[in-house]
């Protein structure tokens, strides 16, 4: 029923509907566009919404996110350039039907299955997102801080190919987080005598500084690649064999089923993200298919599978965020944001206190799947066309000179825009050295909650730090972040021992 009133809500708004379809629209064409991720564009997008309605907001960069992830897929299939880090792995199917000359086939068959499983996965979180939201609600302060030590454990280590670079990573993001007054005793932290630094680091120009000035500074020191031109069919026996039909299509209805629930079981798994979710499903469908020799040399399966699992991440991954305030993803760290600006206060009383607003999200989650999927099923070949016309030698600097009104525009300061530039230099460097920018952001919007209740624990308990260990579910919790560490610490071990071996 509350879906249902949410859909009403987005019907009955031509302005919100014109955000979403908007959203759709511009996703699509940032993932397609190799290098330029959809965090990068929600995060330089981000000062825009706070001149917009809440929900307009909301549902404009939450659509982006999902229109985004299906875009990247564009680019995998015609460039050989994964426009995300999950269109990874639609690229090995993927480029080689393009080869064929079956761009066009292999570009529906992903928007098909993107829309299945972004459908499956939000339709997910609708069901479910009411129960975690009422079993949150009897959490304690103790219970709350164990999982938000939990999520910063598991998103140190299982985010990046180091264990100890991606804890590294997160502590500190915790530690800048804490620079500026101490909510309680008001006294300074880190600020080193500077009046600007006395209310923290500004949420807004650190992750455009992360995520749009580091790319841009990694497009710069790659610069000399070019997009490969992208021809679309253009004889009627080309397009006849574009043309995607159910006798072809019904292979690979299994293979998304199945990666759809793999990618929503993922995506309520902080840290873990769309990219690992689209290898796993394309592992599994490789392991389970009749065809698997021809996985690899352009199977529309292999297309199927991955795309179906990485779009099915979207909707469950708001789940912890919704619900405990934990983002699970840089899109959802980047949407704590939103949220804050307009004062909606995230957790398990969001459902309470904004029911019709969280519901109203959801039901423009579902049209902008549609949105996107009519899009790209017929206009994806337009958008390579489109991509491959962009000089990037003026796309580049246009994304550079935004970047700065971006920051500068969000409180009106200078200060803001240096937080972005020594932010935006720090993000390279962390790419450069294999440390994890997206663990950094997410720890650091985890952090002030961790320590409000963190304190909160402490004042309720008359045994100090034992409160933690004397709470089942709190230690239940607290066990789960080690033992990922140890299970991870313990596979990358096992990986490195292989390829010595491979070596040797």
């Amino acid at each position: 029923m509350d879906i249902l009133l949410g859909l009403a809500t987005v019907f009955s708004s031509p302005a919100l509907l014109g955000w979403v379809v908007l959203a759709a629209l511009v996703g699509m064409v940032v993932g397609a566009i190799p290098g330029l991720t959809a965090s990068a564009a929600i995060a330089m997008l981000l000062p825009v919404t706070f001149y917009m309605e809440p929900l307009s907001a909301l549902a404009f960069l939450y659509v982006i996110g999902k229109s985004g992830r299906y875009g990247g897929s564009i680019a995998a299939i015609l460039f050989n350039t994964p426009g995300t880090a999950a269109s990874a792995a639609t690229q090995i199917d993927g480029y080689p039907l393009s080869q064929r000359g079956l761009s066009s086939k292999a570009m529906k068959v992903a928007t098909v299955s993107s829309i299945i499983g972004d459908f499956t996965g939000e339709l997910l979180l609708i069901a479910g997102v009411g129960v975690i939201a009422a079993i949150a609600l009897k959490l304690g302060p103790p219970e709350l801080f164990a999982i938000y030590v939990a999520a910063f454990v598991v998103i140190g280590s299982v985010i990046g190919k180091s264990v100890v670079k991606g804890l590294a990573s997160a502590a500190l993001g915790v530690l800048i987080q804490m620079i500026g007054t101490d909510p309680i005793s008001a006294v300074e932290r880190f600020t080193f005598g500077s009046y600007d630094m006395l209310n923290g680091i500004g949420l807004v120009p650190l992750m455009i500084g992360m995520f749009v000035l580091a790319e841009v500074l990694s497009q710069i020191e790659n610069r000399g690649k070019t997009i490969e031109q992208y021809e679309e069919p253009s004889s009627d026996e080309a397009r006849a064999r574009n043309r995607l039909t159910w006798t072809e299509y019904k292979p690979c209805m299994p293979h998304v089923i199945r990666s759809s629930f793999i990618g929503a079981f993922i995506g309520m798994l902080p840290g873990l993200g769309s990219a690992i979710a689209a290898f796993v499903a394309y592992g599994e469908g490789k392991r389970r298919a009749k065809n698997s020799e021809d996985w690899g040399k352009g199977a529309l399966e292999g297309v199927a599978a991955p795309e179906a699992a990485n779009n099915a991440v979207s909707g469950p991954s708001m789940a912890p965020l919704l619900t405990l305030g934990i983002p699970g993803s840089t899109i959802g760290a980047i949407l704590v944001g939103v949220f804050l600006i307009h004062g909606i206060q995230i957790g398990p009383t969001l459902f309470l206190t904004s029911r019709e607003l969280v519901y109203s999200l959801f039901a423009a989650g579902l049209v902008g799947i549609a949105a996107y999927g009519l899009i790209g099923f017929y206009g994806a070949a337009f958008v390579g066309r489109f991509i491959t016309r962009i000089p990037t030698d003026i796309l580049y600097p246009l994304i550079f000179l935004t970047s700065f009104v971006a920051a500068y525009s969000s409180r009106g300061s200078l200060f803001d825009v240096w937080i972005m530039v020594v932010a935006g230099f720090f993000g390279w460097m962390m790419k450069k050295l294999d440390f994890n920018p997206a663990a950094f952001v997410i720890a650091f919007v985890l952090a002030g909650g961790a320590e409000e209740t963190f304190r909160q624990s402490l004042l309720l308990s008359d045994h100090g730090l034992l409160i933690f260990v004397t709470r089942p579910v709190a230690l239940g919790f607290l066990s789960l972040g080690v033992a990922t560490v140890f299970l991870r610490a313990r596979a990358l071990s096992r990986e490195a021992r292989a390829a010595a071996l491979e070596d040797a």
